[in-house]
């Protein structure tokens, strides 16, 4: 197998165990200098102060002159007086200008940004490398992730474990703006105590993959890897051409796998989508979703199998918050392109499949006896939402109680389990620690998840042009989800445009809005608006305050308060049709 598959499927399949060990030639594709190309810049001016010519070879007129080899803080010392002084300096080599902005220098790398993914989906947990530079934690910011920062003594000393950080980026060789940076090869030779203790760690417990990185002339960090006790994971070492001698000898130590690539930024970037690739393969087979609505079918069929229903569900509403929190769903923050929305919210919808078709198959054929378990449900995807971040990342959390919520609602429709269906827009929402209570139906209708529902939704793949785009989105998706419950394409939407409908009424008389409703599909399809009215009006002429309409309290209380409600969503759906 290609050693590039091979480490796709170990990644995917066992998330968090790989670290990966970044060297100069990752940061060089940014227009970053080496450490040792900053010390022989440095060199250059420190001659220029004294009027010589250190040139053609710096590093020996340094030697022939001061007795020794160049040292960085010595130089530092003495070309930059004060530490505000030394700071500007050593920015000008790691941070971009404008300039260098516009040409997109010295910034993260595509190489960093989808390391940084990887990292944000739980598949990286520890990053080293012997940069100085800051492109990989930028890259990781970028990515939603702040992670633990290692480059001195004393802040490993004060750290947490390795297995209590999301993301950790060890600098064994510093960090540009401290003076202690490796730089020399007797620097280079050793490292402190505390240092090597926790690279013995991480090469001891982590499966590691090598890019940018020639190890000949790291010397301590090669001996870290050479006196790694055991090889539980595989070291996978990628190299542009044909591995030095010395990395020869770590890859047979290690027992590794070569891998041949062009650059590492298009070498990470075809990791990720292998991986995320599998990941998408490895979810729930549209055959578990039918055992599960099997399953739940005959637990619902006899009142002792009630605790296994409630066991069962609970089960997979468990299951999809680990799912959204381990494969970083639940960030909020990160990239809120038109891509990575729609990406994220695919991945939502992957994640929930199962539960949304036990949750519309406890509505069609559980009615109330299962509501308490669904608004659990409702409470449990809702209380695992976090706060604090990106507004529109924040929002789209809410995603997946909008697909569950519409799912049972339409399992519901199907045997006109009204009141099944006010129990579930009612479900009073709280976030642990918190008073504040949100009723369902004020955050399940798309424009009432969004704060700019056009906007937002827009940014979904092929939703820019239209009026109501996560409408129109959880129109097709649902479909695709409980689609064969209908007779029909036509059913299943005159089915969604009914729950859209009888969303904006509900949302009329319990939200104290006098005229705005949350807007829907029904807007522009005015035959199915127009023959959902048409329904709900016939079946309170015909049994008047009998009718399933007013007795479910869904809208109103009397023939009369219900009227009262459609009228005003008349009006406002009209509204809705002009251009």
């Amino acid at each position: 197998m290609d050693p590039l598959l091979s480490l796709a499927f170990s990644m995917q399949s066992n998330k968090g165990v790989y670290a990966v060990l970044l060297g100069s030639g990752i940061s060089r594709a940014a227009k970053i200098p080496t450490g040792w190309e900053v010390v022989l810049e440095l060199v250059r001016k420190l001659a220029l102060l004294t009027e010589e010519n250190c040139e053609p070879d710096p590093e020996g007129w340094y030697l022939n002159k001061f007795g020794h080899a160049p040292d960085y803080a010595a130089l530092l010392d003495q070309v930059a007086k004060t530490p505000a002084e030394r700071q500007q300096l050593l920015r000008s080599y790691f941070e971009a200008t404008e300039e260098e902005q516009e040409e997109k220098a010295k910034q993260p790398t595509v190489a960093h940004h989808a390391i940084a993914n990887l990292a944000a989906n739980g598949y990286i947990k520890v990053i080293i490398t012997t940069n100085f530079d800051k492109l990989m934690e930028l890259a990781l910011q970028d990515a939603g992730i702040s992670p633990v920062v290692l480059s001195t003594p004393d802040q490993i000393e004060g750290a947490l474990p390795l297995v209590h950080t999301r993301c950790c980026v060890i600098k064994v060789h510093g960090d540009y703006l401290d003076t202690r940076i490796k730089n020399t090869p007797s620097e280079l030779d050793s490292y402190d105590a505390k240092m090597d203790a926790l690279l013995d760690q991480v090469f001891d417990q982590f499966g590691l993959i090598t890019c940018g990185w020639s190890a000949d002339w790291d010397v301590a960090l090669r001996k870290a890897i050479e006196r790694a006790p055991s090889r539980r994971f595989t070291t996978y070492w990628t190299s542009r051409g044909a591995p030095s001698e010395i990395a020869k000898q770590l890859i047979q130590h290690r027992a590794g796998q070569l891998i041949s690539i062009k650059d590492a930024d298009s070498f990470f970037p075809s990791l990720q989508e292998k991986v995320e690739a599998l990941e998408r393969f490895s979810e729930p087979h549209p055959l578990s979703a039918k055992t599960a609505v099997a399953t739940v079918k005959k637990y619902l069929a006899e009142d002792k199998y009630r605790i296994r229903l409630y066991d069962l569900i609970n089960d997979e509403t468990i299951r999809v918050i680990e799912r959204l929190d381990s494969s970083g769903l639940l960030a909020t923050n990160g990239e809120t392109s038109s891509v990575a929305i729609t990406e994220k919210v695919r991945k939502y919808e992957a994640t929930c499949k199962q539960l949304m078709a036990m949750a519309a198959t406890c509505g069609q054929w559980g009615g109330l006896q299962t509501s308490d378990i669904l608004q659990r449900v409702q409470q449990t995807l809702y209380s695992a939402t976090k706060t604090g971040g990106t507004v529109i990342l924040l929002e789209y959390q809410r995603y997946p109680l909008t697909l569950v919520t519409y799912a049972a609602c339409l399992g519901a429709l199907l045997s006109k389990d009204l009141k099944f269906i006010n129990t579930l827009l009612q479900t009073k929402l709280r976030k642990e620690h918190d008073r504040t209570e949100t009723k369902a139906l004020d955050i399940v209708p798309p424009f009432c998840m969004l704060q700019y529902p056009k906007e937002w939704g827009a940014l979904l793949e092929g939703m820019s042009k239209q009026k109501f785009p996560l409408n129109d989105w959880l129109h097709k998706t649902l479909s695709e989800c409980l689609g064969e419950s209908f007779s029909s394409n036509d059913e299943y939407t005159l089915a969604f445009d009914t729950i859209e409908i009888l969303l904006a009424l509900s949302f009329g008389k319990h939200s104290g809005s006098h005229t705005w409703r949350p807007p829907g599909c029904y807007g522009y399809r005015t035959g199915n608006f127009e023959l959902v009215i048409s329904d709900i009006k016939n079946s309170m002429a015909t049994f008047a305050e009998d009718s399933m309409y007013v007795k479910s309290k869904l809208f109103g209380n009397s023939v009369a308060e219900c009227l009262e409600q459609i009228q005003i969503l008349s009006e406002f759906s009209g509204r809705l049709r002009w251009p």
